[in-house]
C-alpha cells in the first residue's frame, strides 16, 4: 500500500494547485532512435486508464522557502488543455513538500528566445526574494524556427539567461521544445540539440522532449485532435512524465518519482 501523499501541496501564484492524478503510467526507460552524445531521455508510455500514481512524503527543500518561476511560451501556460493544468500543473501535483512553495507561471504566447532573454530577469526579480531558495524553470518552444532565428542566436539567448541566473545564484531547469508537425523535424531536432548542448556545458538539467515524442502515436493523435500545434490533456501528461522522470526531483533534492 503506497504511503499517503503530503498534506501540504505546492501553491501557484497564491492559489493551491489541484492534486490531480496524472493520466500517465510509469514504465522502464526506453532508448530513443535519435542518438546523441548525451544519455537518451526516458520515453513516456502510452496512457493507461485507471492507473493510480504512487505518492511519497516530501521534505522541506533546504533551509529556505522555495520559490519557483516557470517562464516560457504558451505551452508553459497549458494552452489547449481543457483542465487548465498543462505540464506544469501536473508536475507540481506530483511534487510534495512539507512546506508550501510559491510557483509562478510566467507565459507569453509565441515568444522567441530573444524576447524571453529580455524579460526573464525583470519578471523573476518581482517574485524572488533574497531569503528564498529561488529556482527558474525555462519551457522552451519552437518560435525561434518560425521567426527565422539562427541556431547561433538561439544558443546565445539561452546562454545569456542561464549565465545571468547563475550570477544571481538562481538554479535553472530547462525543458526543450516538443515535436510539431507544421515545422521541419530535422530543424527542430537541431534546435533541441543546441539547447541541450548549452545546458550541458553549464551542468544544467535539460529535459529532451522532441526525441521521445517524435514518433509517439499518442502525442501526435492528441495534437491532431486539438489545433494541430498544441497538445491536449494526454499530450501534457506525456510532457509531465518526461519532466518528472528526467531529473526534476533530484534537482529539488527530493526522492525520485515512484
Amino acid at each position: 500500500m503506497p504511503p499517503a501523499p503530503s498534506s501540504r501541496p505546492l501553491h501557484a501564484a497564491g492559489a493551491v494547485l489541484s492534486t490531480e492524478r496524472p493520466p500517465f503510467r510509469d514504465t522502464a526507460p526506453t532508448r530513443t532512435a535519435r542518438q546523441t552524445s548525451r544519455a537518451a531521455p526516458r520515453r513516456p508510455p502510452v496512457e493507461r486508464a485507471g492507473w493510480e500514481p504512487h505518492h511519497h512524503e516530501g521534505g522541506r527543500v533546504g533551509d529556505s522557502p522555495l520559490r519557483i518561476c516557470v517562464i516560457g511560451d504558451e505551452l508553459t501556460a497549458g494552452m489547449g488543455d481543457a483542465r487548465g493544468l498543462g505540464w506544469v500543473g501536473r508536475v507540481i501535483a506530483r511534487t510534495p513538500t512539507e512546506e508550501p512553495a510559491f510557483v509562478a507561471q510566467l507565459a507569453v504566447p509565441h515568444e522567441n528566445t530573444t524576447e524571453l532573454s529580455a524579460r526573464w530577469e525583470t519578471e523573476t526579480q518581482r517574485r524572488f526574494t533574497p531569503m528564498a531558495d529561488n529556482r527558474l524553470v525555462l519551457g522552451l518552444g519552437a518560435t525561434d524556427l518560425e521567426e527565422g532565428l539562427s541556431l547561433a542566436r538561439s544558443r546565445l539567448n539561452l546562454a545569456n539567461i542561464l549565465d545571468g541566473a547563475s550570477s544571481n545564484r538562481i538554479a535553472c531547469f530547462v525543458v526543450g521544445p516538443p515535436p510539431r508537425t507544421d515545422l521541419d523535424a530535422d530543424a527542430l531536432a537541431a534546435l533541441s540539440d543546441a539547447f541541450a548542448d548549452v545546458c550541458h556545458r553549464r551542468h544544467i538539467h535539460y529535459v529532451e522532449t522532441f526525441a521521445p515524442l517524435r514518433a509517439h502515436e499518442q502525442w501526435h493523435a492528441d495534437v491532431a485532435a486539438s489545433d494541430g500545434v498544441h497538445p491536449g490533456q494526454a499530450g501534457y501528461g506525456l510532457l509531465a512524465w518526461l519532466v518528472l522522470h528526467n531529473g526534476w526531483h533530484s534537482w529539488l533534492g527530493l526522492p525520485e518519482a515512484g
